[in-house]
């Protein structure tokens, strides 16, 4: 279930993307993902475990009930000229029958260029919120090494994430649910499952790891690439630095 609301234009407005949906996860589970675990699914935020304390890019949790709700709210966003306030709502349901429903609501202000800021946050929205859900599916509770690469500024090109994709081996019809063989910079060849795709996106999930592709070309920007490893000893800055390389040389030409 989704709804996304706002005025779209190239002013100032508010946003608010909103997105429900169940998983077979305890809400101590869902809990722990959303608060100490979001190296495993999204990137190292912090929350200070407290109603006033502090909440990432320098705002303030104004909701602090584990394992029901989990709110932070910031007023001006740091290191994000596009947007001024900034809140991120949690609500986590227990169901009779196991597992929960999850309600996250991400509202605040764009303050320019609404348009593609709106439509790069709703469709950042869905993949992240998915990649939540296939780690509390196949991961949650296991620690993760997170590691993030930018493409070199010509993966702007509207192709690009073709061609990274291509680049990993990954075939042009392989689609969700798939089992493919890829070529990963710093681990070698290995079998991974198609977890998500769309021309905006790619997630591939091995037994250890998962992927993020994102065609951030599509809105401007470089393609991104994360990389969520939960293997013993994984050194994030080795696969930094493998993953650079590799995007170095697919668009070095």
């Amino acid at each position: 279930m989704s709804k996304e609301s706002g005025s779209k234009g190239s002013e100032s407005r508010e946003f608010e993307i909103v997105r429900e949906f169940e998983v077979d996860a305890s809400p101590e589970q869902v809990w722990e993902a959303i608060t100490t675990g979001t190296a495993g699914w999204l990137w190292p935020l912090e929350y200070e475990p407290k109603q006033g304390g502090a909440a990432p890019f320098g705002g303030t949790v104004t909701v602090w009930d584990p394992p029901h709700r989990l709110t932070g709210r910031t007023e001006n966003v740091e290191g994000i000229a596009q947007q001024t306030f900034n809140q991120l709502d949690h609500v986590i349901e227990p169901l009779v029958d196991g597992g929960c429903r999850v309600r996250y609501v991400h509202s605040g202000i764009f303050v320019e260029d609404w348009d593609n800021q709106y439509d790069g946050a709703s469709k950042h929205t869905d993949f992240y919120l998915h990649t939540l859900r296939q780690y509390l599916t196949h991961f949650t509770g296991r620690l993760a090494a997170y590691a993030s690469v930018d493409a070199p500024g010509a993966s702007t090109a509207a192709d690009a994430l073709d061609v990274v994709s291509r680049g990993l081996g990954l075939p042009d019809d392989a689609t969700e649910g798939a089992t493919v063989r890829i070529d990963l910079p710093g681990t070698g060849t290995a079998d991974a499952v198609v977890d998500y795709r769309n021309r905006y996106f790619v997630g591939l999930r091995t037994g250890d790891a998962m992927y993020r592709l994102f065609g951030r070309n599509h809105f401007g920007a470089p393609v991104g690439v994360s990389v969520h490893d939960f293997a013993p000893g994984a050194d994030p800055a080795k696969t930094e630095s493998a993953w650079r390389t590799r995007l170095e040389a697919l668009f070095a030409q």
